[in-house]
């Protein structure tokens, strides 16, 4: 995979660069926000547990929605849900504007959990149109555009988003991510494209959203066919990491605060989280573009960056526990997660082109489902374990030593499948 792959498909695909626009604009504001909200949950209660009910609360409705989702992507047009999401979620990011004491923290967590019931709608949508809007050859150079993406915006986003909360207070910060999903609605609207998934079907009904007719049909669709099967499953191994939404804040604002100048300790623990979340971001950016350039369409190669990207997250980790200064820790981060975007990156080609059109919405949801339940499951792990008195540190080898089950099950998986990796 080309630089010149990446400029063509940007240059002379529309419709994709519409949605990466949006992408951009969207996601640099979540991450804006995303250091505002764990700064703010340490600094209110002190508590690690504080910040894995937040981090639950920002993915485990993905889950419980994720029936609901698929058969909504699968049923009515992805662009218009992808813009109501947009739209709704603006609302509610405005609205963590009224949280300003710790009296007010539930209405905090209540908005984190409608503001995933829409991602967890929007999402799915977002992985199933690529096919319809991109050429075969160009389906994973538009993955990799989308996950680096996310990486840089991740690194932008949380370096930028430390330095504008303490510049400019947390509100500014939380109005600037709502414009964020405006400007992305606004953006996919203009988008034009075939969706031919929702040709020919009846109308909607409230009561075929509770007979799970739909719901079946796709789970028999992902069992009967073992490769999909086991892709479905890889981004709940990198579920496993999500440890890391507890153990970066800690350590950056106990462990390797950055003092520069006369800021507060606040202020300098704000600073070393957004340092950490950043080196995740850049290794997250270098996993994405070497999967996209190594993989290509190849299925076998991609099933082996899968393997490889397990590891390199376990032994990131690993390391992670092991580091003595904050520079030992943003190498750690950039092994770690360049395996998980990598995994990431691979795991979404491999689905799209393992999946029918009509399936894609049901296959991604399921997909977020599987991972949202590992992200919560582990997080909320950590949090107790921190909060126990447990070293933070060694909650990070610990989560780099999980990573080595998701690996044996790929190999598992993959042979008893006769593919091999």
């Amino acid at each position: 995979m080309t630089l010149a792959a990446y400029g063509r498909i940007l240059r002379h695909n529309r419709n994709f660069r519409l949605l990466w626009i949006a992408q951009i604009i969207s996601e640099l504001g979540d991450w804006f926000y995303a250091v505002s909200i764990y700064s703010l949950l340490l600094q209110m209660t002190g508590s690690a547990q504080s910040l894995a009910a937040a981090f639950i609360l920002q993915t485990l409705p993905q889950c419980l929605i994720a029936p609901t989702a698929g058969v909504l992507n699968d049923r009515l047009s992805r662009k218009t849900l992808m813009i109501y999401s947009d739209v709704l979620r603006a609302g509610i990011v405005f609205a963590m504007l009224l949280v300003r004491s710790r009296e007010s923290l539930w209405l905090l967590f209540v908005l984190l959990f409608l503001e995933t019931m829409c991602w967890g709608l929007f999402e799915p949508g977002r992985s199933a149109v690529i096919p319809n809007i991109c050429a075969g050859e160009d389906i994973p150079a538009a993955n990799a555009l989308a996950s680096t993406t996310w990486s840089v915006n991740f690194a932008i986003g949380a370096a930028v988003g430390g330095v504008a909360a303490v510049a400019f207070g947390r509100q500014t910060v939380f109005v600037l991510n709502s414009l964020s999903f405006l400007a992305s609605a606004w953006l996919i609207a203009r988008m034009r494209f075939a969706e031919p998934h929702a040709d020919n079907m009846p109308p909607l009904r409230a009561r075929d959203l509770l007979d799970f007719t739909d719901v079946r049909e796709g789970v028999r669709y992902i069992i009967r066919d073992r490769r999909l099967r086991i892709t479905v499953l890889v981004k709940g191994g990198i579920g496993m990491m999500g440890a890391n939404w507890i153990i970066l804040p800690v350590i950056g604002q106990r462990v390797f605060p950055l003092h520069i100048g006369g800021l507060s300790a606040e202020q300098a623990g704000t600073l070393g989280i957004s340092a950490l979340f950043a080196s995740r971001g850049f290794g997250a950016l270098i996993g994405a573009f070497a999967a996209a350039g190594f993989g290509a369409l190849d299925a076998r190669r991609h099933r082996r960056i899968i393997l490889l990207g397990f590891l390199l997250g376990g032994t990131g980790y690993i390391a992670l526990g092991a580091a003595g200064s904050i520079g030992g820790a943003v190498a750690a981060l950039l092994i770690a997660h360049s395996g998980g975007s990598a995994c990431w990156t691979s795991s979404t080609t491999l689905l799209q082109q393992q999946t029918e059109d009509r399936f894609r919405g049901r296959v991604f949801s399921a997909e977020f489902a599987f991972m949202t339940l590992t992200l919560a499951a582990s997080s909320f792990v950590a949090g107790r374990l921190v909060d126990a008195g447990v070293d933070v540190q060694r909650v990070a080898v610990g989560t780099g030593l999980l990573m080595l089950l998701p690996a044996g099950a790929w190999i598992f998986g993959n042979r008893r499948g006769g593919a091999g990796v």
